[in-house]
């Protein structure tokens, strides 16, 4: 039986660069949880890991995925997603804060090597979002640098209390959410390759216990990019990207290519 959230995903064979060709959206998705699903499991293939592979990329990559992720020591994308050298393009930052310069890597991951999909990750327990919210309850901002970390959570912190969400991990769902949609609507580029159906935005949570990556969010490529909605909460306030429908909540592999962008309850968390 599968684990909980997890998804039975037939894998595509290890390959040396350019054998697999581009991969489509859903494709990609389908691979990365293929990968955390052996991870978990405990029966990693490590691909892509060996000395010929390493001189065969040496003059070209070819990644499948953008990783947007924190920068949590315990939140090693090419290990919970098993994979290896030249498949994953990762941008990390505490608490997947997104500024200039990560929308500049992402959008330089997206057109000019072709990437077809990008992955905010976040996880249970997050110190940024903790940071963040014992910083909004006592009114002291942290000193120096870490307050442009505080600052970039507190709006999720607000969408949070807006729908009576307190638990940590709900909070961080909501700040992933939020993140998917920060990114869409601060990055035309991003947004316009969404729409010409080249690439598809997707929100996943890691738990750190037992090594599950569950999507939580996604915007559909071919679709335009609208407002997130975190599984189990209403539908978030008008923002910049206002006037459009709330993005798809993901069971995991749902179609990502081509796919309308309608609200769908996300199956319950183990």
């Amino acid at each position: 039986m599968a684990e909980a959230g997890l998804e039975r995903v037939e894998p595509l064979p290890a390959a040396r660069p350019g054998d697999l060709g581009p991969l489509a959206p859903d494709r990609a998705l389908a691979e990365l949880h293929a990968g955390n699903h052996r991870f978990v499991t405990g029966v990693p293939r490590h691909p892509n890991q060996d000395a010929g592979h390493r001189a065969a990329v040496a003059d070209g990559q070819h990644p499948f995925a953008v990783i947007v992720g924190c920068s949590d020591s315990r939140l090693a994308a090419e290990i919970i997603f098993d994979r290896g050298l030249g498949d994953l393009f990762v941008v990390r930052t505490a608490g997947h804060t997104v500024g200039p310069e990560v929308l500049g890597s992402v959008e330089y991951a997206v057109t000019v090597l072709g990437t077809p999909l990008v992955v905010v990750l976040g996880h249970d327990s997050c110190g940024a979002v903790q940071a963040a919210r014992a910083a909004a309850s006592t009114g002291t901002p942290p000193v120096g640098h870490l307050r442009a970390v505080v600052d970039a959570v507190v709006p999720s912190l607000r969408r949070a209390a807006e729908r009576g969400v307190e638990d940590i991990n709900g909070i961080v769902d909501i700040h992933i959410a939020q993140t998917v949609e920060a990114m869409l609507a601060n990055s035309s580029v991003l947004a316009a390759e969404v729409t010409a159906g080249r690439c598809a935005v997707v929100g996943m949570s890691y738990r750190l216990s037992a090594g599950e990556a569950r999507t939580v969010a996604a915007v559909p490529a071919g679709s335009v990019p609208a407002v997130t909605a975190a599984p189990g909460a209403p539908a978030p306030a008008a923002s910049a990207l206002a006037a459009q429908d709330a993005i798809t909540p993901s069971p995991g592999a749902a179609p990502l290519q081509g796919a309308a962008p309608t609200t769908r309850a996300a199956p319950a968390a183990a």
